[in-house]
Order: C-alpha cells, then structure tokens, then sequence
C-alpha cells in the first residue's frame, strides 16, 4: 500500500487572502508541501436565520477566488462543509499531516473551537500553530504598568501608538514561497445551494479605500456623502491586511482613520480578556437595569418606522444594504437603548443579524458605549437627541429624503413612537435606580 506523503496543513479562516497573511506564511516557510483548507462551519452556518445571508455569498464568492489562485500555483484549496470537529476527523484520515497552522481568533466560540481541535490533533501526534494576523496587536501586547488589560480607550491608544515601531506594520512576503504549496487537485466546491443558502443579490464594497482616508477626519460623521470606508467587511473576513490598512494611514498622517482601527483593536482585546461581555454588561451594575422591552416598538425600530427620521434611515440603509454609517450606528443604538429603553442585547442581536461587517467584538463593544454599560468613561447620562444629531450631520435632509422619502409628507410617515424628553427622563430614572443598589 503507498505510503501517504507528509503534509503541512494552513487552515483559512478570518484571513481569506494569501498575500501578507502571517500564518500562511509561517506554514510555507517550513520544510514540507502545505496543503490549505477551508471549513464551511456548521455550527456556525446552521445559526444564520437568513438563507440569502449576504455574507455567506461574500465568503462563498471568496473562497471561489482563493481556490482559483491557488489552481495557478498548481495546488488548490480543499473545502468541507461540516462541524469543525467532525471536518478534522475525516482529514486526519485522509492525509499524513505534520503541522497544522492557523492565525488566532478571538471570538469565544473560535477560542473554544480551537482549543477541541488542538486537543484533537495532540492525540495524533500533530501539532497545532497558530500566528497573529487581523490585529497589529493582540491579547497582553497592550496593557497597563501593572500588566493589566486596559478598560479605558484612550490610555489604550496612548499606549498602542508608544509601542508601534514600523516592523510591525511589515507585510509577510508570502508571494515568494508559494512554490511550497502541496501539488494536487482537490473536489469541486459545495454548491451554496448544498449547504441551504441561496446567492444573495447585495452589492459588497471594494476593498479600494485610500481616496477615503485623505479626507476621513472632515468627511466621516455626515452620512449624506461617501465619507467613509466601508472597509469592515474586509476586515472581518481577513480580504485585506490590517498591515497594509495602518501602514497607509500613517502614510497619510491620517490619525483620525487609524484611531478607528484601534478602537476595533481595543474591543477585541476587551473581548479577550473579558468573554463574558459577549452577552453581560461590562459594568455588571448595568445588568440591574429594569427595562421596558415593547416588542411593538423593538419592531418599529428595527422596520425604521420610529417616527424619527435618521433612527429610520439608518434602519433601512441597514435592512437594504447590510451597512449603516457609523454615525447613525450610534444614534439608533441609543435611541433603541435609551429612548425605548430596550435591552442594548436585542439591537446588538439584530445588528448581528443584518450587518455585512458585523464583528463581535466592535458590536458588542458600539452597543455597551451607547448604553453606557460599556469601558466607556463617559457618564450613562449621555443620552443622543436624534433631532439634535440630524440638524448637525445632515442639515440638508439629504440622507434622511434617500430612505424615507415620505418624511416630506407628514400625513404619510408614523407619528414619533415616543417623545424624547419624557424618554430622557424615563431613562435617567431606571439607570439611576439600578446603579443606586
């Protein structure tokens, strides 16, 4: 019987690229041919409520692309559609694998996955690799003196920029030992329609964002104009390199732009290092807090049919799209938080749901600041006006008259589902009583 051949294993995740990714490159740098493989995650995948979820079509039509490059290096990329556990079993029966390589996550569930899966491959032998790749920097590389994390942003920051020196920002070259990938052809891709999903017809962004950064800091708070990057979609799943992101923002001096990053950074250390925020409040004493949840109303609001018109145009950007401006992120989280005082967990469930970028760490990290049960050192008594907000960030209605054209006709759109000063107050009441305990 023939002796199978050695292989090395690169395991694709949140890094669906081959230029610059860290554990790619690692693993061709080795002795031995890499094999790579996707796994389409069931217990995942079988969460999704939407069978035309449109970011199933991103990493399908990703995958499809990554499997082509690899074809042109004479390998190409093997795909299972399974629970990542079972996934494993069948391949450590197919193949003779040394070393399997990877770049860290830092979701609770991937942490958890993991760790099985390296348990799994210890008892044969195998060693597991696993490399920094979607952060410049990650877990304890950004703590206090002391050594603890930080739970405040901006000493966070302060500190990020101190440690940053330009290595860090170096891409890995891994376009020169793509010679080192395993040489065979691998089956076909699952059809999208095999694994119970149906293409989507949304449009996804390109990854094309330097004409943005010039202007960010003046731009990127008026939802009107395209002043933003619309980058987060490429983050999540790893289709561009944070590296190159951060080394063209210092290029640019465009702090304002960097500064985003970081914060992305800072929430998923915060995840990290506090798991439980996933679905607790960071300031537990936010937990107490008696909320209204009207279910008529959480509806309303996630229809954007509030009666107030840039809660409603972020809702229906968001239900058409899969994108809301971050700017209007903010003001539909609080007044879904504060003004209807619902439960900051059933609009982070929904952004989850609809958003194209939805990232845990930054959504869960977005909805605890606008409820004020987050890091956040501002006071829970930061309560957005949406009419405030609107006279502010587009004076001239023109977001508002693109998703609710009928605002223009009062007798057509809904009457405020609630008055904003008697929320204000509603709410200052019920945080103060929980925090009074």
């Amino acid at each position: 019987m023939d002796k199978k051949p050695l292989i090395n294993i690169f395991w694709f995740r949140r890094d669906l690229r081959l230029y610059d990714n860290a554990g790619l490159y690692r693993a061709l740098k080795e002795s031995g041919p890499v094999l790579c493989l996707f796994i389409f995650d069931r217990e995942i995948l079988d969460q999704l409520e939407d069978k035309d979820d449109a970011r199933v079509t991103f990493i399908y039509q990703t995958i499809q692309k990554l499997a082509a490059d690899l074809e042109k290096h004479g390998s190409s990329l093997l795909v299972r559609y399974d629970k990542a556990e079972e996934a494993w079993k069948g391949i450590l029966k197919e193949y003779a694998i040394g070393t399997v390589y990877t770049n860290h996550d830092y979701e609770p569930y991937a942490k958890q996955r993991d760790a099985k899966i390296e348990t799994l491959l210890k008892k044969h032998g195998i060693v597991f690799k696993t490399y920094k790749d979607q952060v410049i920097f990650e877990k304890d590389e950004v703590v206090k003196d002391d050594g603890l994390p930080y739970t405040v942003y901006t000493p966070y920051m302060r500190k990020w920029y101190q440690k940053l020196k330009s290595f860090y920002l170096e891409a890995y070259p891994t376009e020169k030992y793509l010679g080192n990938l395993y040489k065979h052809k691998a089956a076909a891709l699952p059809s999208l329609r095999s694994m119970g999903f149906e293409k989507s017809d949304r449009e996804f962004p390109n990854p094309h964002y330097e004409k943005v950064i010039k202007d960010y800091a003046e731009k990127r708070n008026y939802p009107a104009i395209r002043g933003t990057s619309h980058i987060g979609l490429h983050l999540r799943f790893g289709t561009v390199s944070i590296r190159d992101l951060a080394r063209k923002a210092n290029e640019y001096h465009e702090k304002t732009w960097l500064n985003e990053l970081i914060w992305r950074e800072f929430y998923m250390m915060i995840l990290d290092h506090f798991p439980k925020t996933m679905d607790h409040a960071f300031k537990p004493e936010y937990d107490r807090i008696k909320w209204v949840n009207d279910e008529k109303q959480f509806k309303a609001w996630c229809d954007g049919q509030t009666g107030y018109p840039l809660v409603d145009a972020g809702m229906r950007e968001l239900n058409t799209t899969g994108f809301m401006h971050n700017r209007v992120r903010m003001v539909a989280a609080s007044f879904l938080s504060k003004d209807l005082l619902i439960d900051w967990r059933w609009g982070e469930r929904y952004f989850a749901r609809k958003l194209l970028d939805y990232e845990m760490a930054s959504n869960v990290g977005g909805w605890q600041w606008a409820a004020g049960s987050g890091t956040d050192a501002a006071p829970y008594f930061r309560i957005f006006n949406p009419d405030s907000q609107t006279k502010k960030f587009d004076p001239e209605l023109a977001y508002i008259k693109k998703w609710v054209p009928e605002y223009a006709d009062f007798s057509k759109y809904p009457k405020p589902i609630v008055d904003h000063t008697f929320a204000r107050e509603r709410c200052l009441k019920a945080f103060k009583q929980a925090l009074s305990h």
